[in-house]
């Protein structure tokens, strides 16, 4: 029972329709849709279809120099770029960032670095929004 919890999580990505191997480099804009699994290295933006199920898989020896707009993102390489998760976005303990995640979920195991920001964006309006630009709360009371 006590290792269940982990393979769990492994499982979450197990379907992975595009392979990008060690050996191979890719110069360019990316786009997909599903999982894409990358091992090697993509010198270009990368941007995943507008919905809530694509995922990136960046793999420790993986490196991407350019922009990542994905719905998730599980990484454990280096990326040389801005993040855009909307959905989930996963650092792993080898991750190495150097540009500002902007997230809504994220999870950072330790060891992950991130030379930049971490910004939070929120699908949902912020109820204390209209409180500021109106001044009242939108409590009675």
């Amino acid at each position: 029972m006590i290792g269940r919890g982990k393979s769990r999580k492994k499982s979450r990505s197990a379907r992975v329709d595009t392979v990008i191997g060690k050996t191979t480099s890719v110069k360019g804009d990316l786009s997909f849709a599903g999982t894409l699994h990358v091992e090697g290295t993509i010198i270009g933006n990368v941007r995943s279809e507008n919905d809530e199920t694509s995922t990136l898989i960046l793999d420790e020896d993986g490196l991407i120099q350019g922009d990542v707009d994905v719905a998730n993102i599980i990484v454990n390489g280096a990326i040389e770029g801005d993040i855009f998760a909307r959905g989930h976005a996963e650092l792993l303990a080898k991750a190495r960032i150097k540009g500002t995640v902007y997230y809504n979920l994220i999870e950072m195991a330790v060891g992950s670095e991130v030379n930049g920001n971490l910004v939070h964006r929120s699908e949902e309006p912020m109820a204390s929004v209209e409180y500021l630009e109106t001044g009242q709360s939108g409590e009675q009371g």
